[in-house]
């Protein structure tokens, strides 16, 4: 069975699809961008400060699942530009503690509002 996740400390949902959700143990959530939850205004106009308010947003719905960031296994990075790979990875190392979940980090074209990046991830309870 599974459970819809939803909270007001991430992003609503921007199409028809649920923040995150959870099945047997595990919780899938959709891509997180950089966007305030209160007011909808994205962050800051840099990879790293987009990056933190997606990380923040993201330990808020992992948390609003009932687990932390401690227990997500696999990330997937978006970034409009690879440029901005080692900016992005400062911030994210603030935000995950060692052994690290597993990763891929991928170049696109074009993110939902044009931001910089979109980070979606998986986890345990």
């Amino acid at each position: 069975m599974k459970n819809i996740i939803k909270t007001d400390k991430a992003p609503a949902a921007i199409g028809p699809y649920s923040q995150a959700v959870e099945v047997n143990g595990m919780v899938y959530t959709s891509g997180v961008i950089p966007a305030d939850p209160e007011t909808g205004a994205l962050a800051g106009g840099t990879a790293a400060e987009q990056a933190e308010q997606v990380f923040t947003n993201l330990k808020n719905l992992i948390e609003a699942s009932g687990t932390n960031m401690e227990n997500i296994v696999k990330t997937v990075v978006f970034l409009k530009d690879m440029e901005d790979f080692a900016a992005v990875n400062g911030v994210y190392a603030k935000y995950f503690p060692q052994p690290y979940p597993a990763r891929s980090c991928v170049e696109v074209a074009r993110l939902p509002k044009d931001v910089l990046i979109e980070v979606e991830a998986v986890a345990v309870k």
